[in-house]
């Protein structure tokens, strides 16, 4: 295929006039939350971790065996009811359990702004591979021209 027939391959001027600046996804995400949003991710950010399991555990272990070792007169959450424990570690999940939720909510919406933003990279990226290899294609047909016209030379000037 003769050059002139080729398409004309994008510019890097017109690849960018292409495509939107890019944006970063956390910060987006950051500036949109609310006091409350943020105190949410927060609490679900730390409760889902191991040193508020120990602590949890600690506080258990420490109340049961208080109130089932302890010096009689000083229990003050019997045993084998632990009625108050019970109800403390009730309110306890009553109150991390929305919380925790709406902290997982958030950080799923978050989730889905990145993959977002993912994808408007990657088709980004698709189209300028694609101009690289319209690029690449022009210069193998350019090559194989010149390459071409050096043998018809050669043939000329063998023939002479």
């Amino acid at each position: 295929m003769p050059v002139e027939n080729l398409p004309a391959p994008k510019t890097l001027e017109e690849l960018k006039k292409l495509r939107a600046p890019l944006q970063n996804a956390n910060v987006i995400h950051r500036q949109h939350l609310s006091k409350m949003a943020k105190l949410a991710i927060w609490i679900t950010e730390n409760v889902g971790t191991m040193g508020f399991f120990f602590i949890i555990f600690i506080w258990t272990a420490v109340w049961l065996a208080w109130n089932s070792l302890g010096p009689k007169e000083m229990r003050f959450d019997p045993y084998p009811g632990f009625v108050l424990w019970l109800f403390i570690s009730n309110m306890i999940q009553i109150f991390l359990m929305p919380l925790i939720m709406v902290g997982q909510n958030l950080q799923s919406a978050h989730a889905e702004i990145r993959a977002e933003a993912d994808f408007e990279i990657n088709t980004k990226a698709e189209l300028e591979i694609e101009a690289i290899l319209q690029h690449l294609e022009n210069q193998n047909t350019l090559i194989l021209e010149i390459l071409a016209r050096i043998e018809q030379q050669e043939k000329n000037q063998a023939a002479k």
